[in-house]
């Protein structure tokens, strides 16, 4: 593990981290229920009950999945047999899953102003492999990454405290020299409690002006 200097990183010094699901890629799992799953997504209510069920929020099953410890024939039977749903529903609703994580533009430009500016860009994102291996073939700005962890190859899900370790591995830099940015707050508690510069995702234009105050981006660039 690389260990954590105490002095702080000069302003405009950091590496951005960027977690990806609700960040970089849009993820509404109630519209996607309800798209594949009309006949049991009728209302808002069936909705989240069936989100819940299914995803778990992102434990259980789908956290065995995230964490690359089950591959897609295994979960679509668990999740089968734990709620009801026919194993064609689930494989339904797994094999479009990755094609619904669509990039957010806002996000994106964010990205290609940082990777002009010279910033040093990686990810940490809890991804089933499957749907990492989508992204990578799908999104050309991929490349833009100098590097990234997702949790079904580190086999570890964000908030435990071994996926930023490992992270810090991959990167090559102590956790002061990094500014992670992911939607959920108790990974950005996590990763600031393990000495991470961290900030919650809100929406671009805050992310904008967090990145402008921490001398990141520019007005100009």
């Amino acid at each position: 593990m690389t260990s954590a200097i105490d002095s702080p990183a000069l302003p405009g010094d950091l590496a951005v981290v960027f977690d990806f699901g609700r960040v970089v890629f849009d993820w509404q799992p109630e519209a996607l229920l309800a798209r594949i799953l009309p006949h049991r997504v009728g209302s808002a209510d069936a909705a989240a009950h069936w989100v819940a069920q299914v995803f778990q929020s992102y434990q259980g099953d789908w956290g065995d999945f995230d964490s690359g410890h089950v591959d897609v024939p295994t979960l679509v039977r668990r999740i089968a047999q734990r709620t009801g749903l026919a194993e064609s529903e689930v494989q339904a609703v797994v094999d479009e899953a990755p094609l619904s994580l669509l990039p957010l533009p806002g996000t994106v430009a964010l990205l290609q102003r940082l990777k002009a500016a010279g910033r040093r860009l990686y990810f940490l994102s809890n991804m089933p492999l499957p749907f990492a291996e989508h992204l990578e073939r799908s999104h050309h700005f991929m490349a833009w990454f100098d590097g990234g962890v997702f949790s079904s190859r580190a086999k570890v899900n964000k908030p435990a405290a071994a996926i930023f370790d490992h992270a810090l591995d991959q990167f090559g830099l102590p956790a002061h020299q990094l500014l992670f940015i992911d939607d959920h707050g108790p990974n950005v508690e996590a990763a600031r409690t393990l000495g991470w510069n961290a900030v919650q995702f809100v929406g671009h234009d805050e992310l904008e002006r967090e990145l402008i105050e921490r001398r990141l981006l520019s007005l100009q660039d």
